[in-house]
């Protein structure tokens, strides 16, 4: 019993693991960064962090697969992880007026989304039920953090790269649409399950 103790615990405190761990520290700090001051400095500082949690999704799931290293925790606070990091930056953007119009509904879609499949993956593990991530998936996750990278970027962006601004909302509207598809996507198989 000690031992299967043990074991557990070097399983969750792997490369993998460790990476996932950075990415919810950095959200508070990202967040964190951003209301505390709107120097251009620390938009960049926001912005490096940032894409290095970015880095750390991609990483640490793959490395997990790699060595043979997965492990329930790191499967639970993986997506966890990346939808902290992706709500909390979106509503300091919205905050900062960073995205604020039209642009809101697509933060809003997004938002909305993350809570819905939140939930529906919740419910469905009751069930037994494992809903795998999709391909789209993916892409509508690396698509929303590059959107929010170059919305992050913001004012200090533009100075480097005129419409730095303009290409996070376009990108962030792009993200939104993936998101309802991916959406719809994950709640016909809740439905499908629920109806049998």
């Amino acid at each position: 019993m000690a031992l299967s103790s043990v074991e557990t615990r070097g399983r969750n405190w792997n490369l993998p693991n460790a990476l996932t761990y950075g990415r919810l520290v950095a959200v508070p700090v990202v967040a964190g960064a951003l209301i505390s001051s709107d120097a251009f400095w620390v938009r960049w500082a926001a912005l490096a962090i940032f894409i290095l949690a970015g880095i750390t999704d991609f990483l640490d799931g793959y490395l997990a697969r790699a060595w043979s290293q997965q492990s329930s925790l790191g499967r639970m606070l993986d997506p966890i992880a990346d939808k902290l990091l992706v709500a909390a930056s979106l509503m300091v953007l919205v905050a900062d007026k960073t995205v604020s119009g039209w642009s809101l509904w697509a933060a809003i879609v997004i938002l909305c989304r993350e809570i819905l499949v939140s939930g529906l993956r919740e419910f469905l593990s009751e069930l037994r039920v494992s809903v795998p991530v999709s391909r789209v998936a993916k892409y509508k996750t690396t698509l929303q953090l590059v959107a929010i990278g170059f919305l992050i970027a913001g004012p200090a962006g533009e100075v480097v790269l005129p419409g730095t601004v303009t290409i996070g909302l376009l990108l962030l509207w792009i993200a939104a649409l993936l998101t309802i598809y991916t959406g719809w996507d994950y709640l016909k198989s809740g439905i499908r399950f629920v109806m049998e």
